[in-house]
């Protein structure tokens, strides 16, 4: 049974993402675009009536700056963020992150009921890392703010899905000075200074339509709210037509393009990392749970590896030790080299997992193609003008 729900779920996100035709697919888009015709019209009201000060934005007293995308997951929106919390940690800000923890273990149902009823205290949020300490595990707190808390010492990472309440708990705990929101340009009760727009070059829209017939969150007009524009995952190519697009709605929008570079193959559960050139001809079996895996595979492609056996799961599919010693098992038949996966799939897997073969996740960093030297010049220009600019009057 759970399995047949699981092909079901890959089905319907497959025809979201536009990977499915034929007649039956044509039939559900047509139910699905009627439900996105409803949500747009949600989605829009909400909007107005923050634009309206009917409903109010409350700020924080600090920088806040809002990392987040107009589509559902695959803009790489992960590592952009890792790479600007330490960017802006290394200028000497004190910076918390706040996600909200998407698929994290929730709280149960009794004990959030049970303080509905007697008027209890609200919890505060999780404090993934205090900045010195990871406190704790993917499950407990999702699977980015796990990785961007273990990749990160010196920042704190809070999850709850009340950011403005994670924020001031930032602030007053651990007085930091400045926010990034993880996923938040849809979070519209935090009034942010900069709101940082990612746009998947490969796919930047979809379909056009939005959710559940396509993968936007809100209309393209929206990204007219956005302080920068961030291109993610482009090739160096010119677009003119997607840059049309966005000046269109947002004129005077500063776009800049970056990449996200394979760097080497990490050991999953253990020390130890492979150079990329250890993938050239070798023999891989790979696997992912991310929301867009063609990415992924593109990059083994690209290193020369020969994929032999692949497997995809839903998005933050949390993996089962049986579903993982059955691909192990399927990888070992078919003689491959060595096992693959991405970062965010490897802190999903169980500490005490021995894989019977070479398992690795490809650690991939941001470079910045245009728009700025490089990401520390990229964030200066953003978060410190006034700086930037001096430094500029001088040279």
């Amino acid at each position: 049974m759970k399995r047949r729900l699981q092909y079901w779920e890959q089905f319907v996100v497959d025809v979201i993402y536009g990977r499915r035709h034929g007649f039956w697919v044509r039939l559900l888009q047509f139910f699905l675009g009627g439900l996105s015709y409803i949500f747009s019209l949600v989605v829009q009201l909400r909007y107005f009536l923050y634009e309206k000060r009917i409903l109010r934005a409350q700020p924080l007293g600090c920088l806040v700056v809002v990392v987040g995308n107009l589509t559902v997951g695959g803009t790489g929106k992960t590592p952009i963020v890792e790479t600007f919390a330490r960017s802006l940690a290394k200028q000497g800000r004190k910076v918390a992150i706040l996600s909200r923890g998407y698929k994290s273990k929730a709280e149960p149902f009794y004990k959030r009921f049970w303080r509905w009823m007697t008027h209890g205290q609200v919890p505060p949020p999780k404090i993934v890392s205090d900045g010195q300490r990871v406190l704790l595990d993917s499950e407990e707190a999702g699977d980015e703010p796990y990785m961007l808390a273990r990749n990160l010492p010196g920042v704190v990472v809070l999850a709850d899905k009340n950011r403005f309440k994670a924020g001031y708990y930032a602030i007053k705990h651990f007085g930091v000075d400045t926010l990034v929101l993880d996923d938040g340009f849809q979070y519209l009760p935090l009034k942010g200074r900069l709101n940082l727009l990612l746009i998947d070059k490969t796919n930047p829209f979809g379909n056009g339509q939005l959710l559940p017939c396509g993968i936007l969150r809100e209309p393209i007009k929206h990204l007219k709210r956005a302080s920068y524009v961030f291109l993610t995952k482009s090739d160096g190519k010119e677009d003119p037509a997607l840059k049309a697009t966005i000046k269109r709605h947002k004129p005077d929008a500063e776009i800049i393009e970056c990449a996200h570079r394979p760097q080497h193959l990490q050991a999953v559960n253990r020390e130890g990392f492979l150079r990329l050139d250890s993938l050239n001809g070798a023999r891989v079996a790979s696997f992912s749970g991310i929301a867009t895996p063609e990415s992924f595979e593109s990059f083994l492609h690209n290193l020369g590896a020969q994929t032999i056996y692949n497997q995809r799961f839903l998005d933050h599919h949390r993996f089962s030790r049986e579903e993982l010693e059955y691909f192990f098992k399927r990888a070992k038949e078919a003689g491959v080299d060595m096992v693959v996966t991405t970062e965010k799939d490897a802190v999903r897997m169980p500490e005490d997992f021995e894989a019977p073969l070479p398992f690795y996740y490809l650690r991939l960093e941001i470079e910045i193609l245009s728009g700025g030297d490089d990401f520390n010049d990229a964030v200066s220009r953003i978060c410190f003008p006034k700086k930037a600019m001096k430094a500029t009057r001088f040279v």
